[in-house]
């Protein structure tokens, strides 16, 4: 093979394989990280998006072996490609929350739901005794920011995943947080107080959900 043909052939290989990459670079970087981390005893799993992963969830949660295993943009499916890992150390709690990046992709309800199913049962399979406890999905506010067009628009439907979530939890007999009541005003949006961008929380947001969670944490 010439030098040239060696050439072509690494571009297209190259290509072929940005193409295939089905996550973003940071998601590989996060999931590479968390499996080279060496599994411990006791372990309380944060898992989600954005939203979980920052959360400085050890500092709020010191005398507890808190681990954050949030990465920015993912997705239900991507919960599923690296669940694994998750339950690899057989953790005492997972706390979830996951679906607007979903949403805001276009996935319907019942993708969100099914894939979220799938997750539960998995971790059911492959931790039995680990105590799961959903979250629903946050409210959003579309007049604080200008970005995330495409989550913020999605008010009705996130209302509608959970109250299919808060079903799927009775159903499944796991512990369910209505987050969504507890952040939003008379409105049904995200209190301003909570959000710099009507998506993402701010410090004040976290405080209010370390409030929410530590009687689930211990």
């Amino acid at each position: 093979m010439t030098h040239k043909l060696i050439i072509i052939f690494g571009f297209f290989a190259m290509a072929f394989s940005a193409n295939c990459q089905k996550y973003s670079d940071h998601y590989y970087q996060r999931k590479k990280q968390f499996e080279a981390t060496p599994d411990t005893e006791d372990e309380i799993i944060f898992l989600g998006n954005s939203i979980t992963e920052g959360g400085d969830w050890g500092a709020m949660f010191p005398n507890k072996n808190v681990l954050n295993r949030g990465i920015s943009g993912d997705v239900t499916a991507g919960i599923l490609n690296r669940l694994s890992e998750v339950t690899s150390s057989q953790p005492t709690k997972i706390f979830i929350l996951i679906g607007t990046n979903d949403l805001a992709r276009g996935k319907t309800k019942s993708y969100v739901i099914n894939h979220l199913t799938s997750i539960l049962l998995e971790i059911k399979k492959e931790s039995e005794t680990t105590e799961i406890i959903l979250q629903s999905i946050l409210p959003v506010n579309p007049a604080v920011g200008d970005k995330f067009s495409g989550h913020k628009k999605n008010q009705e439907l996130i209302v509608s995943v959970n109250w299919e979530l808060k079903a799927l939890s009775k159903k499944m007999n796991i512990a369910f947080i209505d987050l969504h009541r507890k952040f939003r005003n008379p409105k049904g949006v995200l209190k301003p107080i909570y959000t710099d961008d009507g998506l993402h929380l701010n410090m004040k947001g976290y405080q209010k959900w370390k409030k929410i969670l530590t009687p689930y944490v211990g």
